[in-house]
């Protein structure tokens, strides 16, 4: 069990370091697209260029930070009748959602994310556009490595779900207390960790 803890981990670290990176796309979007906009508006300066690059940064921000998300909870869920169930039964639901829908629905589409990949580069796939960004192939492999994420982020809570299922209870201690540190809203666990004054214990509040 230990070593599925350690597994857990390191998954987790990896694509949570690998989403906080493309979460920066989220800035150069909104960059790229000022930009656009006012060139666009005040010097009629258009660019097909850059709007398709803007959808390319859409793209890497979702793709790369989907894994993230899910391993955060940030992803919309109804909690409606969860929040009524006892924490063992929203183990064994969170399990089985994993295994029985999750990792199956990431496979089929790495699968076809793949082939459509390899069937863009295969024909050097450009933009209809003639003034548009070529190697297209380029940002449709965002679709199978971004759900790859996905899978190992499945892999990573799945695991965490066997430890509290059938784990000893220091281990069981353990996963909660990671779990409950990633549940917190990103930016209040960013700015406790760099506000003047405040004790690194603060961190795992809440």
């Amino acid at each position: 069990m230990k070593y599925l803890v350690l597994l857990s981990d390191f998954l987790d670290r990896w694509i949570t370091r690998i989403g906080k990176t493309a979460a920066w796309a989220g800035v150069f979007l909104i960059a790229v697209t000022i930009f656009d906009v006012v060139t666009r508006r005040f010097f009629v300066l258009g660019s097909t260029k850059l709007q398709e690059f803007e959808w390319h940064l859409h793209t890497i921000l979702f793709a790369f930070c989907l894994g993230f998300a899910y391993l955060a909870d940030a992803h919309v869920r109804v909690d409606l009748l969860r929040n009524a169930l006892s924490k063992r039964t929203q183990w064994w639901l969170e399990l089985l959602g994993v295994l029985l829908f999750m990792l199956p629905y990431c496979v089929v589409i790495i699968y076809y994310g793949i082939d459509f990949t390899h069937r863009s580069f295969m024909q050097n796939e450009a933009s209809a556009s003639a003034t548009g960004l070529s190697h297209r192939w380029i940002i449709k492999s965002a679709i199978p490595i971004g759900f790859g994420l996905l899978f190992l982020s499945g892999i990573a809570v799945m695991l965490r779900k066997i430890v509290e299922l059938f784990g000893p209870p220091d281990l069981r201690q353990q996963v909660s207390v990671t779990e409950q540190k990633e549940a917190q809203p990103l930016d209040e666990a960013d700015m406790a960790a760099v506000r003047p004054g405040t004790p690194d214990t603060a961190r795992g509040s809440g």
